[in-house]
């Protein structure tokens, strides 16, 4: 929630390695904000409700999808290309 966010992800980064110091800076900064949300956006403006969300020449596969499902689309958009 708003309010422990950053407790907890400290807690849960303290072992992997990660860089705290410049990870809370860029928390308390949010220097990354805008970028994020603007990434949001046009996610959003595209459909996107949620991740993953994978995007071929403008088909949208939502949600972890096997190899297959990636395979049909593909041969699709280059039997449709000729």
């Amino acid at each position: 929630n708003p309010q422990n966010v950053k407790e907890k992800a400290t807690e849960y980064l303290k072992d992997t390695g990660i860089d705290m110091a410049k990870w809370t800076t860029c928390f308390d900064n949010k220097e990354t904000a805008a970028k994020v949300n603007k990434e949001h956006d046009e996610g959003a403006a595209l459909g996107v409700t949620g991740t993953p969300a994978f995007f071929i020449n403008g088909r949208m596969l939502v949600g972890a999808q096997p190899f297959e499902q990636f395979k049909n689309v593909i041969d699709d958009e280059l039997a449709a290309a000729k």
